[in-house]
């Protein structure tokens, strides 16, 4: 599987924003092999779209 790279302090800024809950609403799913927030972004919102 293709991985994705994401600078160390990108990754940091994304870990931070994880841990203060900043991302509690973006499904689980939306993290799996992805690179940065922008991408788990649109990937959650693609998978929303695909629901309704």
């Amino acid at each position: 599987m293709k991985g994705e790279y994401v600078p160390t302090a990108e990754t940091v800024e994304s870990f931070e924003a994880i841990v203060k809950g900043e991302l509690d609403d973006v499904p689980e799913q939306a993290f799996l092999n992805v690179g940065n927030i922008e991408q788990v972004q649109a990937k959650a919102k693609a998978l929303q779209e695909s629901a309704s």
